[in-house]
Parts: C-alpha cells; structure tokens; sequence
C-alpha cells in the first residue's frame, strides 16, 4: 500500500476511536437516532438491483441530495434498464433522498472509508460508474474505484476557498485524489482554475454548470399553502419574512432589527430556520429575551399566536420559501460564507443577504445582477427588509429571480451526456 494511503488510513482509525464513542452517545443515546454502522462496514447491505449498466452515485447531505434530483429523474426516463445505486453520509441526507429520489433502485448509507470496506460496496453493487457529487474526494473509494469500474465522475464540482487553500497545503495528496478522477464536471470558471492551480489535469476539468439550479421545486399549489397558513396560524394579512439556514451570531442581528420593525408594522412575521436544529432551543430563548412571542413548528398549533415561528424540521424549509413575502439567506452576515440560495428562487422570491456570500459568489453576483437579490449589510438595512416598503419592487424583484435562475439552467443535460458516454460496449470493467 502507497505510504500515503497507509499514513490516511492509519489517522481516520485514530480519529474514529476518539471521536465515534462521543457520536454515539449524540446520536444513539441523545437523540435515539441509529447510525447503521454495520451498514457502513460493508453488512447489511440491500441487494444488488437489476441492470445492464450501473451507477453508484455519491451525496454527503441535504443539498448534495437534492442537487441530484433532477439527474437521476433524467438518467431513468432516459435509460430505465440501468440501475442506480445512492448513498449518502448523513442521516438527515438519506430522510430527503427517500423523499425526493425516487428514480433511485437502492438508497443505502455510504462506507467508512476504508479499503476493505470500499471493496465490500463494490464487490456487492459492481458498478460499472462512481459519480460523486460536488467535492466528495474520499481517498480509499476513489483508489478502488479506479481500479474497479469504468470511471468516476465528479459533478457539480465546485472549490471553495477553504477548499482550496486545504489542496494548496497537501498538494501531494491532492493530485494523487485528482488522478482517481477521470473527469471533473465544474459549476464554474472559477471552480475549473481553482482545481487545475491545484493540481488537476486541465483536460479532465470541464465546465458544465450548477445542477442546484436544475432544482425540482416541491409540488405547493394555493391549496396546499392555504393548509399551512392554517396549521401555523399565519393570518392572510400579515407579511412574512423566511430567514433560512442562520448560523450562530446572525439570529441575534436579525431578531434585533426584526424587533425594530415590529415598533412600526406590527403584521410583519418572521420565520426563523437554524441552519441546526440542535440550535432551536437558543435561538428561542433569543426571543424570548427580547419579549417576542416565540413558537416552534414542532408546537401544538393551538399554543398561540406568534411573531417568530423557529423550523425546528428538516426538510420543511423549502416550503416555507413558498409561504413567505421574501426570503433572507443565512450564513451571509457573520463570515461562514452564505447558503443556498435556489430554493427560494425556484419560489420566485425576492432574496436577501448579508455581504459574506463567497461560498456562492457566481450565483449571489448573478442574482445581483439579474435584480433578483439585494444584499444588507447594516442595521438599518435590514431593518428595513422587514419593513417591506415598497411591494411592488419586491414583486418586480420576485420575478427577475425566477428568470435568473432559469438562465442559469442546462447543467443537467450537459452532465448525463457525460455519463452516457462510459456506457459502451467495448470498454472493459476493470478488475484487480
């Protein structure tokens, strides 16, 4: 075995000897939630699904997930006789691919990385394809991967600035993981510079846009809106604000402006969606302190009226985009780096950040420039996003971030043709 494979392998047992004990306590005992490690040991796993062609495709969480929705819809309308494998690292990624992947033949969780149990998965599914999204780079299954199908794929590629100040310190390691990968689908220029500077091999880097743009929005028609304002008790008069994934610091900032707006326009609400929800209970007490009527969407709906509504849910955020009068992105007022911010355009929502959107800069300066987003930055203004003074500029600014998302959209189609492209006859499987 390469020393450096060795050298990784050795470091994730030690780190999963200190740490899984703690994660289990978290999740097994604190919340009772199960965590299938026999399953990710390589047991246990489900059967292999029938299939000329096959595909093992890869998504850590909640975004990666529905990043693949509408790609593997395409995949199956295109090709129902190959079969498609999903996996996905988190819990709260496989209870939305259960919902929305329903192309999927097998939906299990992926393997600790480690050699035998990477060769567990692949002796059991035999893929002949691994598609990894977004920037999953797991050394072991990229190394039996290679040796064991036809390629692997990355798609929807991208490189954060962390990202790529971590290649530029383990350039090495970096360029080995890069040489497993037989082609990079990227969502921009910037991501293909970002890789090639680090070390990937230019021709095997191509542009082929943001599969989050190809976004499937939930099925929400007026009946459905209609029930939730009830189950919520959210009157027809009141406007609403949906500030979706906050990270810590930035509730404090939003609450104290939102306090400042009630002081004006007492029908403005604000739904409030912790990026965690293990952080529910602080960004309640947060209201609380401030005199707000607080309620948690797990509360009974008959527990009162409310001025902040905290998603203590997974998976419910989207549809609260569709309920909402506009939409503020988290993760953009404190230096994390902004979140996605799709969903509430697929809604045709007016968009609102704070100035710390690097994370997703080409989609932030596209919906700039489009006029379907705005960016606050002080108190003041987002105070007066609250306030929400003039509603036909916001209806104007809805729309044009619908039709910016729609420009931004043919990633799809450019990535399947990739895929179809390993589906011929006379490429031998390779096997060690």
């Amino acid at each position: 075995m390469h020393i450096l494979y060795f050298l990784y392998s050795l470091f994730l047992t030690l780190g999963l000897a200190v740490l899984l004990p703690a994660y289990f306590v978290r999740m097994r005992l604190g919340r009772r939630a199960p965590l299938f490690l026999r399953q990710r040991m390589g047991f246990l796993l489900p059967p292999r699904a029938p299939g000329r062609f096959s595909l093992w495709m890869h998504a850590v969480s909640v975004g990666e997930v529905t990043s693949l929705q509408k790609l593997t819809r395409e995949i199956k309308d295109r090709h129902p006789d190959w079969a498609l494998y999903v996996s996905v690292l988190t819990q709260a990624g496989m209870d939305v691919a259960r919902k929305k992947l329903d192309a999927a033949d097998r939906l299990f969780f992926a393997p600790l990385d480690f050699g035998w149990t990477v060769r567990r998965f692949l002796r059991r599914f035999e893929p002949d394809l691994l598609v990894l999204a977004e920037s999953e780079l797991w050394p072991n299954l990229l190394r039996q991967a290679r040796k064991r199908t036809r390629g692997v794929l990355v798609v929807n590629g991208r490189v954060s600035e962390r990202s790529f100040r971590r290649y530029g310190r383990l350039r090495l390691l970096a360029r080995r993981l890069f040489n497993d990968v037989s082609l990079f689908l990227v969502q921009t220029e910037q991501d293909r510079e970002r890789l090639i500077r680090s070390g990937a091999n230019p021709e095997k880097v191509r542009v082929a846009g943001n599969l989050k743009c190809e976004i499937v929005p939930d099925d929400i028609d007026e009946e459905s809106l209609i029930r939730r304002r009830k189950e919520i008790a959210l009157a027809p008069e009141n406007r609403l604000l949906v500030a979706g994934s906050t990270r810590e610091g930035e509730d404090v900032l939003l609450l104290d402006a939102f306090c400042e707006s009630r002081k004006v326009r007492k029908d403005v609400l604000l739904i409030l969606a912790p990026r965690h929800v293990e952080r529910a209970a602080d960004v309640e007490r947060a209201c609380r302190e401030r005199g707000l009527r607080v309620r948690r969407r797990t509360a009974a709906p008959q527990e009162g009226e409310w001025e902040v509504l905290v998603l203590d849910t997974i998976g419910e955020l989207a549809g609260f985009y569709a309920l909402g009068d506009a939409a503020f992105i988290g993760g953009s007022l404190v230096p994390w780096g902004g979140h996605n911010l799709l969903e509430a355009a697929a809604f045709g929502k007016p968009i609102f950040f704070g100035p710390h959107m690097h994370n997703f800069s080409s989609l932030a300066e596209s919906f700039l420039a489009g006029g379907g987003a705005q960016v606050v930055r002080t108190p003041e203004d987002l105070r007066e996003m609250f306030l929400f003074p003039d509603p036909a500029r916001l209806k104007v600014q809805g729309e044009r971030s619908r039709l910016t998302l729609k420009s931004l959209q043919g990633a799809t189609g450019r990535t399947v043709e990739a895929i179809e492209s390993y589906d011929v006859p006379d490429v031998a499987r390779r096997k060690s």
